[in-house]
């Protein structure tokens, strides 16, 4: 008997010290390779991207980055800004990449990194 696929969201956020093109899409190019890595995904397995990105960011799209450094084409992405909540975290580019994928909802790995750490502790990676 096979397994069965779910549909799984993998969630990530980063922050850049400056609003520059250059820099949110290193910023992006990093947390989407952490994300890979630590979930064994493979792009053919991903259904979409959501991007979004705090108020003060306008430099750059983080999806050009994922398409141009990642190669991934194929993939529907959309980028969005984030809601502006008072004392909200500046300069951060979030992401939720939904997957095609046998693990289970436990068995995800978040990823937060530099300042995003901050958003889920109980997340964050060290």
């Amino acid at each position: 008997m096979s397994e069965l696929y779910k549909i799984r969201g993998v969630r990530g956020a980063t922050t850049v010290e400056n609003n520059s093109c250059e820099e949110i899409e290193c910023a992006t190019v990093e947390l989407l390779n952490e994300l890979v890595k630590a979930n064994n995904i493979n792009t053919k397995d991903i259904s979409h991207v959501v991007f979004t990105m705090t108020h003060d960011l306008n430099a750059g799209f983080p999806a050009k980055a994922a398409r141009v450094y990642l190669d991934w084409t194929e993939v529907p992405m959309i980028c969005t800004q984030e809601i502006p909540v008072p004392n909200g975290l500046d300069k951060c580019i979030r992401v939720l990449v939904v997957i095609n994928t046998l693990f289970e909802q436990n068995e995800i790995k978040h990823i937060y990194l530099r300042e995003a750490k901050k958003l889920r502790p109980d997340l964050a990676k060290s």
